[in-house]
């Protein structure tokens, strides 16, 4: 059986480990390969490993950091297919929903290859009689990467790309229930030209983490995941004294007003619920129907959801993948159950949804809610997976307040064709990223992502201009200089200004 193990210093692992867990190919239920699990000593390898390349990258010049950049974004796009491949066998999401993940990883990659205009500071000439001011950009050192397994590929890039461009060295913990993909990225940055040590890949669990965020020589983590563990890598990586960005769960809600497209409505919110399994912090999970359009709109979601061709991601035409482990799944499944029985309305039961897949995939066919009340827990909770519920109100305050009153803010969307409506939904409501028509509104790679509220933990959003910003520490420089033509004397300029 293949075995996935660490890269430390631009090469594999070669050690004995003690501990191991086991990689699944969603579509089939079937372990495919084990993953080596670090212990401390593995981590304080790569985190001394990483230090010691950083000493020279650091100072690096921005040319040679772009270059390599530029050369990892030319293999990346041509081993894109690749790369989705990887993905759809651990994670389990169709190739199509796998491709586009590596897309929007290219984008940002392509915005860490503009890093020497994105580094440039500022500069004040005459602050002071002859005296200039000016700030520099300077890498933090070591930095940790910890990534979640629902996109494997996608979100390290978030990360990595700044974080090497901006002069840092990266010790990257994936998740160890789709590892693949960190590992044929750290390959390719290898080929790309990126100095062995600069970015190294440690597998493995709590223990990884845990050492990640108490070693004193890591100076700054970034973390996406759940909430509770969001909470939890960001207090116990402050408290360490580290930097940290810590992005957390969703609730993410979908505001239909009765002027509203509704088959435009309808659509994003089967593709924005239903897409990669629900299994993303920004698919919508609770389409907020403004009355009259409750009842034409859960008919229209109905007819859509019934013909959702659900299977394996490898086969054509599939449009849903499974989940990404048998646990998991059971995890969501028990969901179903809690909703029928707090009282909401099981409309589509995805449990008998016919499969194109081996049964002993980890599947769960699409759900649908209606009727739901906020005091339920598949409206409290973040499921994670393919089940979307309906609640329903009598007008455009009383879905505002719904929204705001949800201790998530990550992503939320109307949908109107009132402009008035519109811009003044996305000024009342309380969540970082806001679609207006658009069901799922992560932003383009030169803009950040994050949420508010539970949504994240820290200052700093993920990716674009914040990401560059986390990486780096701004120094300010306060310079006075002799006049050379004097022999260097200081001819009486006052010296206390």
């Amino acid at each position: 059986m293949n075995t996935v193990t660490h890269r430390i210093g631009g090469k594999p692992w070669n050690g004995e480990s003690a501990r191991s867990g086991d990689v699944y190919d969603p579509a089939t239920g079937q372990v495919t390969s084990r993953v080596d699990f670090a212990d401390e000593s593995v981590v304080d390898d790569a985190v001394a490993t990483a230090a010691e390349a950083f000493a020279s990258w650091r100072n690096a010049s921005l040319a040679q950091r772009s270059n390599v950049m530029f050369a990892f974004r030319e293999l990346l796009n041509a081993r894109k297919g690749d790369l989705a491949a990887i993905v759809t066998a651990e994670h389990g999401k169709v190739l199509s929903d796998a491709a586009g993940e590596v897309q929007r990883a290219l984008e940002a990659v392509e915005f860490a290859c503009g890093i020497p205009h994105l580094l440039k500071g500022g500069f004040s000439e005459n602050a002071s009689t002859r005296v200039d001011v000016y700030s520099i950009q300077q890498p933090l050192g070591v930095v940790g990467v910890i990534s979640p397994f629902n996109f494997p590929a996608m979100v390290p890039l978030w990360f990595v790309p700044n974080a090497i461009a901006c002069g840092n060295a990266v010790v990257l913990k994936p998740s160890e229930k789709d590892p693949s993909a960190a590992n044929f990225i750290a390959e390719l940055f290898a080929e790309a030209g990126l100095p062995d040590g600069v970015l190294n890949v440690v597998h493995g669990d709590k223990v990884a983490v845990d050492r990640i965020l108490a070693h004193p020589d890591v100076k700054a983590v970034s973390f996406v995941g759940s909430t509770p563990i969001a909470r939890y890598v960001y207090e116990t990586g402050t408290r360490h004294g580290k930097r940290v960005q810590a992005l957390g769960g969703a609730k993410n809600h979908m505001v239909v007003l009765p002027d509203a497209d509704l088959d435009l409505a309808a659509d994003a919110a089967v593709s924005a619920g239903f897409g990669s399994a629900g299994e993303r912090c920004m698919a919508i999970s609770v389409v907020v129907a403004v009355d009259p359009v409750g009842d034409e709109l859960v008919a229209k979601i109905v007819d859509r959801v019934r013909v959702l061709h659900v299977g394996d991601g490898r086969r054509p035409g599939c449009e849903m993948g499974p989940l990404v482990t048998g646990a998991h799944r059971d995890r969501v499944l028990s969901y179903v159950d809690a909703g029928r029985s707090e009282g909401a309305s099981l409309v589509v039961d995805g449990r008998s949804h016919a499969i194109d897949g081996a049964a002993e995939g980890f599947w769960l066919g699409p759900t649908l809610f209606d009727h739901v009340g906020t005091e339920m827990s598949i409206y409290r909770d973040e499921i994670f997976g393919p089940v979307l519920s309906v609640l329903r109100v009598a007008t455009y305050d009383d879905a505002l307040e719904v929204v705001n009153a949800n201790p998530y803010g990550n992503g939320t969307a109307i949908f109107t064709n009132d402009g008035g409506a519109a811009r003044r939904f996305q000024n009342e409501v309380e969540v970082g990223m806001v679609g207006v028509n658009v069901p799922i509104p992560v932003p383009v790679a030169y803009y950040s992502f994050g949420g508010w509220k539970d949504s994240l933990f820290g200052d700093s959003h993920a990716y674009g201009p914040e990401g560059v910003h986390f990486f780096t520490r701004t120094k300010v420089v306060t310079g006075r200089w002799l006049d050379p033509s004097h022999g260097g004397v200081n001819l009486g300029f006052p010296q206390n200004t």
